[in-house]
């Protein structure tokens, strides 16, 4: 049987007024690491329908590679309507919606923990690792405390210029909610693995990610 990996977008627009939405290349780049390796993908969003597309994930227009999966989210599922259970891992992509609409959210939280318990592999990239925050386990502490995690760094928050604009930094709070964050230098290619939990750095890791979630599956 074919296995299958849930690929999330945020339904996200904006960000204390600064527009903003999917980084393509975290969601498009995966999604052919997986298709080619004969792992079925499917994309989600939070609320459903179009996904908007960060604009400065695609600078000279969509990319020819990544055109048809940018097709795909024009129109998408709601994250509530699809069966966790049908699938053997869940990949959450970034951009800085995710910031706006996966932290905090008790649908992704759920997504996490339904995840874990079939013993599925949890992935995130860049600020869809926003996902892991504010999760809490069974006895009330947090998903990510102990666990070795990397993310968007407050260094490269710092670099694009949108520290004033995000709801918090990531790798702060990461910290703050005890997590062993691993930052590499800024913009590398770099991905963590702990367990069946693996997570990317920002998007030069995209593809590095989803190869690492395929040798987990």
């Amino acid at each position: 049987m074919t296995k299958k990996v849930l690929l999330v977008a945020t339904s996200a627009t904006e960000m204390n007024g600064h527009p903003t939405g999917l980084w393509l290349e975290e969601l498009a780049a995966p999604y052919h690491v997986f298709q080619d390796a004969g792992v079925e993908p499917t994309i989600v969003s939070v609320k459903g329908g179009k996904v908007t597309l960060d604009k400065n994930s695609i600078p000279d227009g969509i990319p020819a590679e990544f055109q048809s999966v940018a097709d795909m989210l024009e129109d998408t599922k709601a994250l509530a309507d699809v069966n966790v259970s049908d699938f053997a891992g869940v990949l959450f992509a970034g951009g800085h919606g995710p910031m706006v609409d996966f932290a905090s959210n008790p649908v992704i939280a759920q997504l996490i923990h339904d995840t874990e318990s079939h013993d599925g592999v949890v992935g995130a990239v860049c600020h869809g690792v926003g996902a892991l925050v504010d999760v809490k386990k069974a006895d009330g502490t947090y998903y990510v405390q102990g666990k070795n995690i990397t993310g968007f760094t407050d260094e490269e928050e710092d670099m694009v210029k949108l520290t004033k604009y995000v709801p918090f930094l990531l790798e702060s709070k990461l910290r703050e909610q005890g997590a062993a964050f691993v930052a590499a230098s800024a913009f590398a290619d770099h991905v963590i693995v702990d367990g069946k939990l693996v997570t990317g750095q920002n998007p030069a890791s995209s593809e590095s990610t989803a190869k690492a979630m395929l040798e987990l599956l």
